[in-house]
């Protein structure tokens, strides 16, 4: 873990650098990638040879921020990006030997910068220590469509959920993805296809939330380069086909405390312990004000729409899965699995902020004593308006504007993004909800031209 001295020397583990120096000799690698991520979760990055490797792990490379969206303006735009040598991966299938390792990014003086995602992540871990905890584990499931191209939404299957043989036409490129990511350290538990046509998903195995969001980062490319190198396109937009299901991340939560589950209470009759249950009313509490932030584009409220599978009403439940927040089934002797899945992030958000939002909501759950209501069993798609509004059930945002606007008066979000990136993130989503709500799309001119 990268970490930064009050001289401004930015350092690490001296036996964690030598260890990569070493590594990077004897496998004869001849780049190293830089990655970090702009504040909406674009992958940045570059190069540089093993001959500059040993100054970048001491005192990291500089770089111009003002050309990163989210980051500093001009005339204060020097940054620095310091590998973390806990990152260190080879690239697969390469003929020339190339690393990567993801970075944290401070000012010129060595302090952490508030505009790096990864860095928002690290605070909201930080409270979660404080507040007696040692680590929050995720596990997301990413759900991706492969198309012809990328002009176009032509499919290469029509198979649906489970399907195998003809009807899924890219489970060869699935098995060479897997191979791909577990070749970089990470590991693969569940793979299949997907509800909609050229739908796919490949579960990661849950891990901690920083390198989960390192590995989310990572997953995403690999996906896109592969699919590339097979000569079609895979997209993470989050509703790319009108009337199939979209693409959703449902991410399975747990916290932990000198190694035991945080969440399990062998004698609640939802094997619920007290935290878990605050946990999870808080994530339900502060849903709509992090709405924008697990659902970040215009595309996303296309897909958190009823009867398509995502969740839209703000509830929990143990088995349904129209709730926003469902609790795995207990197996006795599997305590440690306990776990809240949240059910309405999309693949496409920027996975630190996403972790980040997400924890703060349920610590603050946890600090407040939020009660959580009584789950809802029922199908809640079915219910009617008025049943739901007796029930106090609310739902997510329906649009990016409505949730920019939750998020813009929620104290909580400030809190978890910090001001930096709260404050540009805000402007930036208000500025592509502006740039959308403007525009006029064939719908409206096939629907009124004729007869307005």
């Amino acid at each position: 873990m990268a970490q930064v001295e009050q001289s401004g020397r930015a350092t690490s583990d001296p036996a964690a650098r030598k260890t990569i120096l070493d590594e990077v000799k004897k496998q004869d690698v001849k780049f190293v990638h830089l990655w970090f991520t702009d504040i909406e979760g674009h992958l940045k990055s570059f190069s540089i040879t093993p001959a500059e490797l040993e100054d970048a792990l001491d005192d990291g490379m500089g770089f111009d921020g003002s050309s990163i969206t989210g980051f500093n303006a001009i005339e204060e735009s020097d940054m620095v990006a310091i590998p973390d040598p806990a990152t260190f991966q080879l690239m697969p299938n390469g003929e020339i030997r190339v690393a990567r390792m993801i970075c944290d990014v401070v000012t010129p003086d060595g302090e952490p910068y508030g505009g790096d995602p990864r860095h928002v992540l690290r605070r909201a871990l930080e409270r979660m220590e404080n507040m007696g905890f040692d680590t929050f584990n995720v596990g997301p499931e990413l759900e991706y469509f492969l198309f012809r191209d990328d002009r176009g939404t032509e499919t290469l299957d029509e198979g649906g959920y489970f399907a195998m043989t003809a009807l899924d036409a890219a489970w060869e490129l699935r098995n060479e993805t897997i191979a791909a990511l577990e070749s970089m350290g990470i590991p693969i538990e569940y793979v299949h296809h997907e509800v909609g046509p050229s739908q796919h998903e490949i579960d990661m195995r849950f891990t901690n939330a920083l390198d989960m969001a390192d590995h989310t980062i990572t997953y995403r490319l690999v996906v896109k380069e592969l699919a590339k190198k097979a000569g079609c396109h895979a997209t993470f937009m989050p509703k790319p086909l009108f009337g199939e299901n979209g693409s959703g991340m449902h991410t399975h939560q747990s916290l932990f405390a000198e190694g035991s589950n945080a969440f399990f209470d062998p004698d609640d009759e939802w094997h619920l312990s007290d935290v878990g249950k605050a946990f999870i009313a808080g994530q339900l509490h502060h849903a709509r004000e992090i709405s924008a932030v697990f659902a970040q584009w215009v595309n996303s409220y296309k897909r958190l729409v009823p009867g398509f599978e995502a969740p839209v009403y703000v509830a929990w439940s143990r088995r349904n899965r129209s709730a926003l927040i469902r609790i795995p089934l207990y197996k006795p002797g599997n305590e440690q699995a306990t776990r809240a899945e949240i059910r309405c992030p999309d693949p496409a958000c920027n996975p630190y902020l996403t972790f980040a939002a997400l924890l703060h909501a349920g610590l603050e759950g946890i600090e407040r004593g939020y009660e959580l209501p009584p789950p809802m069993e029922q199908n809640l798609y079915k219910l009617r308006a008025e049943e739901r509004k007796e029930r106090g059930i609310v739902a997510l945002p329906e649009t990016l504007g409505e949730a920019i606007d939750e998020l813009a008066g929620s104290e909580l979000a400030r809190k978890a993004l910090g001001d930096h990136v709260f404050d540009n993130y805000v402007k930036l989503k208000r500025a592509e909800w502006d740039d959308y709500r403007v525009q006029l799309t064939p719908w409206e001119l096939e629907k009124y031209l004729p007869v307005l």
